[in-house]
């Protein structure tokens, strides 16, 4: 196993406390509420990769988990992630690393390929999230697809558009940062 540097694992706390923060804004409309956390998922897995990507998002999920309130609206701890919102949280560790693997297999971060990495994710994310709730909440998977997804996808629309901006922009300058 390959170990890690030193700007490696600055840059996975950057992302990881990211997320934290972005997780924090948030606009509840339902059982699931909206928040920018796959913002910084999606930038940590197409400006660093799938392996450091998913680290990033495992230390944020770690974090929660130790009790620290870095999920939504200040909270942590397990029965967070045991909750009904349980199977997103750790949706974003997958997330990261397919969103990142797919990227690296098409190896420049066109608009083309940043989109088709994204939707990759957000499907892994959906999966984990509506089938976790649904297990959960004793509600179906269609019903719960109504209630966690079809709400939000013009907001995950918005977030990945953003995010393919700021990635073009940005990756450049990490893997100089990475090199040196």
């Amino acid at each position: 196993m390959k170990s890690l540097k030193t700007k490696e694992i600055t840059l996975c706390a950057l992302f990881a406390s990211l997320t934290a923060i972005l997780s924090q804004i948030t606009i509840p409309i339902g059982p699931v509420p909206v928040n920018f956390a796959h913002l910084s998922t999606f930038l940590a897995a197409g400006l660093l990769g799938s392996r450091l990507g998913a680290l990033s998002q495992l230390t944020f999920v770690l974090m929660g988990a130790a009790g620290l309130p870095v999920f939504s609206g200040f909270n942590g701890g397990l029965t967070r992630i045991a909750g009904p919102t349980g199977g997103y949280i750790i949706g974003y560790i997958v997330s990261a690393y397919v969103t990142g693997w797919v990227l690296e297999r098409f190896g420049k971060r066109t608009v083309k390929t940043l989109a088709l990495s994204i939707l990759a994710g957000w499907l892994v994310t959906y999966a984990f999230g509506t089938l976790w709730f649904s297990y959960i909440t004793h509600t179906s998977f269609t019903a719960a697809l109504s209630l966690c997804v079809i709400p939000f996808l013009p907001g995950d629309l918005l977030k990945s558009c953003i995010t393919i901006v700021l990635v073009r922009r940005l990756y450049s300058v990490i893997q100089r940062t990475l090199q040196w």
